[in-house]
């Protein structure tokens, strides 16, 4: 590069409208979207590692796509080349491909090839791209205003990791203005710019997110406002409104906002919102689109949501719609509103969606023959009979009269189930009436004819399956889904799993949260190394990471190893059963809470467990005995000291409220089927374990000649399937 085009790209730099010299150049500068590149999240983690894969960002316009190319490519050490498709073809295509190539032939470097407004590659374009991606040679990067589902190659978005990116919130607008006003090499930082905070309001709203209006109104305020006596440049709410006259409104008419847009104001009136109804009427009616196009949806409206509901929906909707085609717009606003309106408020009914389980049944029975009551008489009644034995309804009183209409193999059948909204309401038990009678006239006609015959049963199918193996396996699964759907994260949430030894709710936060990332935290050296030796099969950006800590020493583990994490959701299983102080460990998670992120456990409540010696049959011991082992039995559940038992449900929500939490708690009794061992037995009646059990429990108030009766009386439990009970709460916790 010579010293004249140096000159010119400083020129151009410094010339460049303010929404470019302030792009950020690192993820530390980098404004919004946590989601995808806060702390912990994947993309950020790929970012650092230099490990990218083929990526697709999808957002509207200023959400920070093209920053984040940019940023990336300021830290890879691959090869990054950056092409426009409304500029380039697949002249360009071939082009890149071939430096990606050399880069790759000759010094083994990777190449990043950056496709803004991806979507504006034509099919073969994109089709030329395909095999590069496929084979590795380029990591492709596009970025799209337009949902990709819709407008990129299957191909191409099956190979890539799509990231939306939302429109930047009140906060980090404001952060945007003030990274502006501070900056003093690419910003206003050298000025004296004292902007009133009613003119940051209206600017901040008026951009509706989009970081680049935003700061272009900024500039026309600041660059178009004289300074003052005293040097200062004083923008005004005035000023801004000047600046930024119009409100951007996301929506394209073939793009995604588009049919977004409709989605949303159909919903709206089928769920009789009118208020949401109106809003996105203007919405459309403001980003100019066709009331045309609006009147054909409420006219499919009344026919499929309202319905028999009130018959006169499509005639009102359809005399709208011929009203605004006579008066035009802006006047042309009423109908349409009258229109919306009319049909929010109405009673609502899909019944004549029965029509489509008409055709299914068209479609896949085989076709009946038409009755012959209901065929043509006027051809040939003499020759076939055809219409003989049809009842003429107006001879009827009513004008009704109890026949069949549908083919023989269909008689019975109902298609049309009328709602209880509206008119149609009145007309529901007519109907049901009616049909009764149909039926019993169908008993009648059917009486004579031979009964239906029935094969005989399959014993097979009526055996009982004893299930033996994988009980606990099935009640552990449904804790761990319970647990899951209370929590309920997204994809780029942060999650910590608080005890993670058998990796249960471990691998299922990893498939759950594939975009952030999880924390294994673990209490033993063999728990870690055997989830670090289960997490070898998978990507290095996917694997979880392991913190060998217990409860109380986690914090300190966390600030020493991973300080800048904070987590949208912890959650684990039997997680505070034996903590003796649990209110304080609860406590200590806090600090690394997100300010909405939530607790979410599952906790065995020991002291409403299985009683063992309610298993027995009483009658294997003496009355006096059985009576001394329940009584010893329950003594087990009444020590106050003892931080297994000293606890239910209601002391959990007490200590989760008295930390500044909102809890759901959801206590459920569960029951399942185990077979009982001798090694279980023995297990119960050791005496020789470090921590107590149930036999070293007991013999506090049974005499050994007592104890060995029991021990005997269990012994004959041997082998057999009982059912065992248990609690277990379910706590979901958040400020």
């Amino acid at each position: 590069m010579d010293l004249f085009q140096q000159h010119r790209l400083d020129v151009t730099e410094a010339e460049a409208p303010l929404a470019a010299r302030l792009r950020p150049r690192t993820l530390d500068e980098f404004v919004g979207q946590d989601a995808i590149v806060g702390p912990g999240r994947l993309l950020r983690r790929a970012i650092q590692a230099d490990q990218l894969s083929s990526l697709i960002f999808y957002g509207p316009p200023g959400t920070g796509k093209t920053t984040l190319a940019r940023i990336i490519a300021n830290t890879t050490q691959a090869h990054f080349i950056a092409i426009n498709a409304v500029l380039s073809g697949v002249k360009e295509i071939r082009e890149a491909i071939a430096a990606a190539q050399d880069k790759r032939g000759m010094y083994g470097q990777r190449t990043i090839l950056f496709v803004d407004e991806v979507h504006r590659f034509n099919k073969a374009q994109q089709d030329a791209l395909l095999p590069w991606v496929e084979n590795g040679t380029v990591i492709l990067i596009g970025a799209t205003t337009e949902n990709p589902y819709f407008e990129v190659n299957k191909a191409l978005v099956s190979r890539s990791r799509l990231f939306q990116l939302k429109p930047l919130d009140e906060q980090d607008l404001r952060q945007v203005v003030q990274q502006a006003l501070e900056d003093p090499d690419r910003g206003y930082g050298k000025l004296n710019v004292q902007l009133d905070e009613a003119a940051i309001d209206h600017l901040v709203n008026v951009a509706n997110g989009d970081a680049r209006a935003l700061l272009n109104a900024l500039e026309l305020a600041v660059e178009t406002t004289p300074p003052d006596e005293a040097n200062r440049i004083h923008i005004t709410l005035s000023v801004a409104e000047e600046s930024i006259q119009r409100r951007a409104v996301l929506y394209d008419k073939e793009g995604d906002a588009h049919f977004d847009t409709i989605s949303a104001f159909i919903k709206s009136v089928r769920g009789s919102d009118p208020d949401a109804a109106l809003y996105w009427l203007a919405r459309m009616v403001y980003a100019g689109e066709d009331p045309r196009f609006i009147f054909r949806r409420l006219l499919i409206l009344a026919g499929e949501d309202v319905g028999m509901a009130d018959p006169q929906a499509i005639a009102i909707v359809h005399a709208c719609a011929e009203t605004f085609d006579r008066v035009g717009l802006p006047e042309g606003r009423y109908p349409l509103a009258h229109a919306t309106l009319y049909l929010a408020t109405a009673p609502k009914s899909n019944s004549v969606m029965g029509f489509f389980d008409a055709l299914a049944t068209v479609e896949h029975e085989r076709e009946g023959d038409i009755p012959n009551p209901l065929k043509d008489a006027n051809r040939d009644k003499k020759g076939f009979g055809h219409g003989s034995g049809y009842l003429y309804p107006h001879a009827y009183r009513d004008h009704w009269v109890a026949q069949q209409y549908l083919p023989t193999s269909l008689q019975g059948q109902v298609f049309y189930q009328p709602s209880d909204q509206g008119f149609e309401a009145a007309i529901q038990t007519q109907v049901a009436r009616q049909r009764e009678a149909q039926l019993a006239a169908l008993v009648d006609d059917t009486a004579g004819s031979d009964a239906l015959t029935f094969g005989a049963i399959d014993a097979a199918q009526e055996r009982w399956l004893q299930r033996t193996l994988g009980q606990a396996g099935e009640r552990l699964g449904a804790v761990r889904d319970r647990l899951f759907a209370l929590a309920s994260p997204q994809r780029h949430h942060v999650m910590l799993d608080l005890n993670a030894g058998s990796g249960l709710l471990t691998w299922e936060a990893i498939r759950q949260v594939p975009e952030g990332s999880v924390v294994a935290c673990v209490r033993t050296i063999t728990d870690a190394d055997a989830i670090a030796q289960q997490a070898i099969a998978l990507p290095e950006l996917a694997r979880p990471i392991v913190l060998q800590a217990t409860l109380t020493d986690l914090p300190t583990v966390l600030k020493a190893q991973a300080t800048d994490l904070r987590f949208d959701h912890i959650i684990g299983r039997n997680v505070l059963t034996r903590e003796v102080d649990k209110a304080s460990i609860v406590r200590s998670l806090l600090p690394w809470l997100q300010p909405t992120g939530s607790i979410t456990l599952a906790e065995g409540i020991p002291r409403q467990a299985q009683r063992l010696s309610q298993l027995l049959d009483p009658t294997w011991l003496t009355t006096k005995l059985y009576k001394k082992l329940v009584q010893a039995e329950e003594a087990i559940y009444a020590q106050p000291d003892d931080p297994m038992v000293n606890w239910d449900a209601s002391d959990l929500q007490t200590m989760f409220e008295g930390v500044g939490f909102k809890v759901e708690l959801q206590v459920e009794p569960l029951s399942t089927d185990t077979l009982i061992t001798a090694a279980l037995i023995d297990r119960w009646f050791a005496t020789d374990r470090a921590q107590p059990t149930y036999a070293m429990h007991l013999s506090h108030q049974l005499s050994p000649a007592e104890m060995t009766k029991v021990q005997a009386a269990f012994d004959r439990l041997v082998n057999q399937t009982v059912h065992w009970y248990s609690t277990i709460v379910f706590v979901h916790a958040h400020r």
